[in-house]
């Protein structure tokens, strides 16, 4: 079992990336918003800022703005305040 599967936020959003990235897995959207969604409900601010992009850009997921923005406004309660690609 690996530690993404074990419940490690960290390792679950870095699975996420890969996957949202193509880096050494196949691009698969659906994968990676899974994945986010994991590590953002264990409260990973990373993860929850990339999976209110997701929603945002509907990758993976039905485009929803509303859950992007509750998701963006967790992370930013942690402290992170990344740009959006998506509110251009």
């Amino acid at each position: 079992m690996t530690a993404s599967d074990q419940g490690d936020a960290p390792a679950q959003f870095s699975l996420g990336l890969m996957y949202d990235q193509g880096d050494g897995v196949d691009e698969d959207n659906a994968a990676a918003v899974e994945w986010y969604r994991r590590s953002a409900e264990a409260g990973y601010e990373a993860a929850q800022h990339n999976l209110g992009n997701m929603y945002a850009q509907g990758e993976g997921i039905a485009e929803n703005d509303a859950l992007a923005v509750e998701w963006w406004r967790k992370a930013a309660e942690q402290g992170v305040f990344l740009p959006s690609t998506s509110w251009g």
